[in-house]
């Protein structure tokens, strides 16, 4: 591909290591695209999602999503050397070894997709780190390996062309061809630094140029990673006229010239980045390919196997601890499995089918809601959501509820799928890439229509991937939002990160009226998130408080309202089972929220307009984001076994909790001994558990317990562990219990 650059005239110029970079990346493009088709071809039985030639390119045009991160990843060395703004670099020798770093590392990614097909069948998912340590013990994994490659040896002829490829085709900088001095090189040795000039008469022409070209090149490989070159499309069409006015007046006008190329480079800098008021994307992860799969399946051909390797490198977000040697010890002590009392019974109660709302408010914290705080601040104390405190009177809720993490992705697998955050969020693990069976899933399998709605752009936080992961048949967005303009349209996006709370809510209730019943739905809103804005026809409308979020709950609280008073008029409500909770907590105005286990203080309220399934009303118990999903399928009376990590609450809330044995579960022994207190709660917090059950909280560092608190000492200020051994001694084993089994069968694949 020499001749390219030649067609080009830019064989000697000083951007020519800039574009040669650049030919070879875009190769590995088309040396991705053949390993993918090899992949499917050997694997295509496992791939139903796959009907036809259209379905396959439709992968593969998504799957350049996740080709860009994984061909950066692997290439950022050669990538640096190629452009590194150093002119004694400039010597025949050190692009020959350029050229080999390039064509070796990138023989290792096409081997290892290659090798991953073989591989594919008996795990069902693309190889990820953990796969080291899956055979670390494996003595004989060198015959096993070239046992399977004499079975395949087409693999390696395959290989071995595309590597040919890759020498073949790649573009080498016209150094032979440069003139030094004004006269052809005349020695392999000699440095080069410029076009038809040497070190002394262009040095700063070179310096300037391959560092912009360094920069420009560290701009799209963090674009890249990020998963955001497209994000900010209209930045790109922006900077082409200011760089070709840039070029055109670069000889007449070169104070106008530089800055119209500043601005150019300001916007194609911000584009790939998330734009400079965006901070919405980050670096994407193994989960986001759940996106573009209409079959899970798909989610293999999506992603590619060097990425998978990399984005999971030192990433063990499941150690196995070894707390139980025997696993039926282990599974008397504690399961996630669920099996209603009902489950084999021939006078099973049929499901209610309700539709269920889950309704989950960005920061929206317990201390903010007045009638809640009481229980850390005491009466008296400032609210800021009136309308929340009426909802509070209305619902069923226990006087102790707790949110699971203390990130917006570690919600919806707490909240939608009972999956908690112990260390790294769930979402960005591998273990995400699978399907889940959460609330929606479960639903839909049983005739319910499922949606899932978030103001901000689609793509935002991973959270469609992982909604469709979950279950959701139907993702709603910003982009759907705006192209319904009753509501407002595109004037109603608040210039940061999403649609205005009111106006989206309003759309939400709206989309419900369009679906059959019975359906399940949920939305996250977005507006009471830094920067903490209302729009401008509300300023001055709410008390501003002594925190920039004060307002902003007021301003959620009344769209909040405007949605049931909207929702109120339409024939689903009466029928419907509603879940207000929040994802996190976030600014915190009084130390009893401050604390590792105030900072987890937020809202569970179930709420039933028709009355049919419970009363309003406190109960006396522990309810967290994990028991949201059990409760649900217990208050619908669900007929069929499933797992989850929360407790069913569904018989506490209607006044029938009787204990482990008359709880609505066999087997889970998350249902606490104190018939007084039912329920728990788990948390985790600089590297602490912590376990919140029969009136205590155990703080538990992964090997021992070290304090234990009355769940109403909300600064953790008076340990009892030295003098209640014995029941700090029954919650850790019980957490040890729920710990190994989390880490277990998610090392081992799946959560549940």
């Amino acid at each position: 591909m020499k001749s390219i650059l030649s067609k080009l005239h830019c064989d000697d110029s000083l951007w020519a290591p800039l574009i040669a970079a650049t030919l070879n990346i875009l190769l590995l493009y088309v040396v991705s695209f053949i390993c993918r088709v090899e992949f499917y071809l050997r694997n295509a039985p496992l791939f139903p999602g796959v009907e036809s030639a259209g379905d396959f390119l439709n992968i593969a045009l998504a799957a350049t999503r996740f080709d860009t991160p994984g061909i950066f990843y692997v290439n950022i060395l050669y990538i640096l050397m190629m452009l590194l703004p150093l002119h004694l670099k400039e010597r025949p020798v050190y692009y020959r070894v350029c050229k080999w770093v390039y064509v070796t590392l990138n023989s290792i990614a096409v081997l290892s997709n290659l090798a991953d097909s073989i591989y594919y069948p008996y795990t069902l998912r693309r190889t990820t780190w953990d796969v080291t340590r899956e055979f670390s013990n494996e003595s004989n994994i060198a015959s096993i390996v070239a046992t399977e490659i004499g079975h395949n040896i087409w693999i390696l002829l395959l290989a071995a062309l595309l590597i040919f490829i890759l020498i073949k085709c790649y573009s080498q900088p016209g150094i032979f061809a440069r003139r030094v001095g004004g006269e052809r090189e005349s020695s392999p040795g000699t440095p080069i630094c410029g076009s038809r000039g040497n070190a002394r008469k262009g040095g700063w022409r070179y310096y300037a140029v391959m560092t912009a070209s360094l920069a420009l090149a560290a701009m799209i490989c963090v674009g890249g990673i990020r998963g955001g070159w497209l994000n900010h499309w209209w930045c790109y069409l922006l900077a082409l006229p200011l760089i070709y006015i840039g070029w055109r007046l670069r000889k007449r006008k070169r104070a106008a010239a530089l800055i119209a190329t500043g601005a150019a480079c300001g916007l194609l800098f911000i584009a790939p980045s998330g734009g400079w008021r965006h901070r919405d994307i980050r670096p994407i992860a193994l989960s986001n390919a759940n996106a573009y799969a209409r079959h899970p399946s798909d989610v293999a051909l999506i992603l590619n196997t060097p990425f998978s390797l990399i984005r999971t490198l030192n990433d063990n977000p499941f150690p196995v601890p070894d707390y139980f040697s025997d696993p039926a010890e282990m599974a008397r002590i504690y399961t996630p499995q669920h099996t209603p009392a009902w489950a084999d019974s021939v006078a099973a109660p049929d499901m209610k089918r309700k539709n269920v709302v889950v309704i989950i408010l960005e920061s929206f914290g317990e201390e903010y809601i007045d009638a809640l705080n009481d229980r850390a601040l005491g009466s008296n104390s400032p609210g800021y959501a009136p309308f929340m405190d009426s909802l509070v009177a209305k619902s069923a809720r226990f006087a102790y509820t707790y949110d699971n993490g203390n990130k917006s992705i570690d919600a919806m697998p707490s909240i939608l799928a009972s999956i908690p955050k112990f260390g790294k969020s769930f979402i960005l693990t591998s273990a995400a890439m699978n399907p889940v069976a959460g609330l929606p899933a479960l639903l839909s399998d049983k005739g319910y229509a499922t949606a899932f709605f978030h103001g901000a752009r689609t793509g935002s936080m991973g959270f469609d991937g992982f909604a469709r992961s979950v279950g959701f048949g139907k993702y709603y967005g910003r982009e759907d939002f705006e192209a319904r303009p009753e509501f407002g349209g595109g004037k109603e996006f608040d210039g940061y990160w999403a649609i205005w709370d009111e106006p989206f809510f309003q759309y939400y209730a709206a989309k419900m009226s369009e679906m059959p019943q019975p359906f399940m739905t949920a939305i996250f809103s977005a507006t009471s998130h830094h920067p903490f804005q209302v729009p401008a026809v509300y300023e001055g409308k709410f008390p501003k408080g002594t925190l920039p979020i004060h307002q902003t709950i007021g301003y959620t609280d009344l769209a909040l309202r405007r949605f049931f008073d909207a929702a109120s008029k339409t024939d689903w409500y009466r029928n419907t089972l509603f879940v207000i909770t929040n994802d996190h907590t976030n600014q915190r105005d009084y130390d009893a929220y401050r604390s590792e286990i105030g900072v987890f203080y937020g809202p569970v309220l179930l709420f039933d307009p028709s009355g049919e399934l419970f009363s309003a009303g406190e109960r006396r118990g522990v309810m967290s984001q994990l028991d949201v999903m059990p409760t649900v399928l217990g208050l619908l009376s669900y007929p069929d076994p499933y797992s989850a990590y929360g407790n069913d609450m569904s018989g506490a809330i209607k006044g029938e909790f009787a204990g482990k044995e008359d709880s609505g579960d066999k087997g889970s022994v998350d249902v606490v001994e104190d018939k007084n207190m039912p329920g728990s709660a788990v948390s985790f917090i600089n590297n602490i558990y912590q376990y919140v059950a029969d009136g205590y909280i155990l703080r538990f560092d992964g090997e021992r317990s070290i304090g234990l608190y009355a769940i109403d000492d909300h600064l953790l200020q008076h340990n009892l562990l030295p003098g209640h051994g014995a029941e700090a001694r029954r919650l850790e084993k019980r957490l040890k219990a729920l710990i190994q089994t989390y880490m277990t069968r998610n090392h081992n694949g799946s959560p549940y």
